[in-house]
């Protein structure tokens, strides 16, 4: 499987250390994790946006119609 290599600050690491001991798994998973929510809320995001776009459209153009 690819990889990605990520910089931390010591304190970001060290709190990403902290949460993944907290949750008894790994400071990886963790990260994974949240890169997986960041790109699927922006996915989320663009679908809201285009389905508004389309209503909002759909709408002009039967008053215009």
């Amino acid at each position: 499987m690819p990889g990605l290599n990520v910089r931390f600050t010591e304190e970001e690491l060290e709190a990403l250390r902290a949460r993944a001991e907290a949750e008894g798994t790994s400071m990886q998973a963790i990260a994974h994790e949240a890169v997986v929510r960041a790109i699927s809320e922006r996915s989320r995001l663009f679908e809201d946006a285009a389905a508004h776009v389309l209503e909002v459209s759909g709408e002009l153009n039967r008053r215009l119609a």
